[in-house]
């Protein structure tokens, strides 16, 4: 319990150093584009293959399991909708991506901790937490909403792909699925859960990887440490803000 405290205590200080004493906001920018690419850009295969399967495998499960004259055959397609919008593509996602995105940052900044050239930023006057840790929060909490929905749209396409190459229900049916009782408040719900799991994603992964010790098999057990916590984490935080954000 004590090591519990201590941790949440050195992650805060941390994120108080992280955004206080930025550096120039040119070098920003540019850091800022480079972490959009290497953390963003580069998710997106994945995203899309995990979710076209996910939506075609949600629809083809919904049919067999809806397969009854008393339940309406666009209930299938509405019910594929929801499992994409307000569940899948926020936090499964996010999941996937504190496995990929996390442990990509915690042996980032792990492996420059080792090497002693935080150090060496820290001796040219640089606030090394500031500098390393914010341009990847920007490009996170800004890009992966985009991922969600992404996630969503390929998804939903997945369904209706399914729909149409096996046959197993009226595709016009499973549009008309998609348009049953759709609200924009669960897009901006999906989105919002996405930015704080794309916070606690970047800066727990960053703590994991910038308090790292000793040699190249810490880098590893910061990185696995970074991915566990983090999905602990995002599962906490999904549930206080369906909690919050639904009721």
């Amino acid at each position: 319990m004590f090591h519990l405290f201590e941790s949440i205590g050195k992650y805060t200080l941390l994120m108080q150093k992280v955004f206080s004493r930025p550096e120039k906001a040119s070098i920003y920018r540019r850091r800022i584009l480079s972490e959009m690419e290497s953390l963003g850009l580069d998710s997106i295969g994945l995203t899309a293959i995990i979710s076209v399967f996910i939506g075609a495998a949600v629809t083809l499960q919904m049919a067999i399991t809806l397969e009854s004259p008393f339940i309406p055959q666009f209930m299938i397609g509405y019910a594929t909708r929801e499992v994409m919008i307000l569940e899948f593509s926020s936090t499964v996602v996010a999941l996937i991506l504190a496995g990929k995105v996390g442990s990509n940052i915690a042996s980032e900044i792990g492996t420059m901790r080792i090497t002693e050239q935080i150090d060496a930023l820290e001796i040219m006057g640089i606030n090394s937490a500031s500098y390393l840790i914010l341009p990847k929060v920007v490009a996170t909490v800004f890009f992966f909403p985009f991922l969600a929905i992404f996630s969503m749209l390929v998804g939903i396409a997945g369904g209706y792909g399914i729909a149409v190459f096996t046959g197993i229900m009226n595709v016009s049916e499973y549009i008309d699925g998609l348009k049953y009782c759709f609200y924009t408040s669960e897009i901006w719900y999906a989105l919002t859960k996405m930015a704080f799991f794309a916070f606690f994603i970047t800066t727990i992964s960053a703590y994991c990887g910038y308090y790292a010790k000793g040699n190249s098999l810490e880098v590893g057990k910061a990185s696995t440490q970074a991915v566990v916590t983090s999905s602990i984490v995002i599962m906490i935080c999904n549930l206080v803000l369906t909690q919050i954000l639904r009721t």
